[in-house]
């Protein structure tokens, strides 16, 4: 089983280069207890998944930007949460239905407020290209059972940049589903990778032994965290990110049960220096 980087011993920045040690540790110098993570980006701030919502969460320090990643039909890798633009653009139907140029044209910023007008349903290229080395990236792969051969072609971008490496150790892959998980993991094996739940039938000890043949994260709706259960999965050796946060109460109640990231729509929330 892969190491998990999450929940690593203070000895670990050692082993770290300079560069690395910035993320890393705080301004004593020692290992941070847990990550910050900026859900769709800042979303609480900006619309989900733009490049405002990403910026905005550079700008708040956060230590990593989730994003989800899915196809459009003429193959290009696009990131936004919903599998249809409904919700969060002018236009209606199935991402998987509609070509790049046709996602491009869309309005993703109007839904959150008018100042966002414009903003533009954005590739996985540019995010990776704007943001690898400003923050780490929580990459979740949405509903790759719509998406054929979409771990390949997430594995052939990481490779593309040296991102596939264990010295850029800020690259995070997560799914609901379990059997892409695993894929990623045959594909990327030195980039870790996490399993996403909100089912407490998936938090018996039968089910974490599983997952800890294979993923490096327990990531669990911060509804079923326990401390109990934060004790299990680190006993396996895994790391454990809950999501998603939008208060500052449930913030507090994930760092008292020494969770290793959490995932916020509020990156304020987590770290008050913000």
């Amino acid at each position: 089983m892969k190491k998990s980087l999450a929940g690593a011993s203070v000895a670990l920045t050692l082993l770290l280069s300079p560069f690395q040690q910035v993320f890393a540790a705080e301004s004593v110098g020692e290992l941070r207890k847990f990550d910050n993570v900026a859900h769709r980006g800042a979303s609480g701030y900006a619309p989900e998944n733009t490049i405002a919502a990403f910026d905005k969460a550079v700008d708040m320090k956060a230590d990593y930007i989730e994003i989800d990643v899915q196809r459009s039909k003429d193959g290009k890798l696009v990131v936004i949460h919903d599998t249809t633009v409904d919700r969060t653009t002018d236009g209606t139907g199935a991402v998987k239905d509609l070509t790049f140029e046709q996602l491009r044209s869309l309005d993703a910023g109007s839904f959150k407020a008018p100042e966002f007008a414009g903003e533009k349903i954005p590739t996985f290229e540019e995010v990776l290209d704007r943001y690898h080395g400003k923050a780490g990236i929580l990459i979740e792969l949405k509903a790759p059972e719509k998406y054929s051969g979409i771990e390949e072609e997430v594995a052939l971008q990481l490779k593309a940049r040296n991102l596939d490496k264990p010295q850029n150790n800020k690259i995070i892959i997560q799914s609901f589903n379990f059997d892409s998980v695993k894929k990623i993991n045959t594909l990327l094996p030195k980039v870790p990778v996490g399993v996403l739940t909100s089912s407490r039938a998936h938090t018996t000890d039968q089910a974490l032994k599983e997952f800890a043949t294979y993923a490096d994260y327990f990531n669990p709706s911060y509804g079923i965290v326990t401390k109990e259960l934060v004790d299990k999965v680190h006993g396996l050796g895994m790391g454990i990110s809950s999501w998603t946060v939008r208060s500052p109460e449930a913030a507090q109640f994930l760092i008292d049960m020494k969770v290793d990231a959490i995932i916020t729509d509020y990156p304020d929330y987590v770290d008050p220096r913000n």
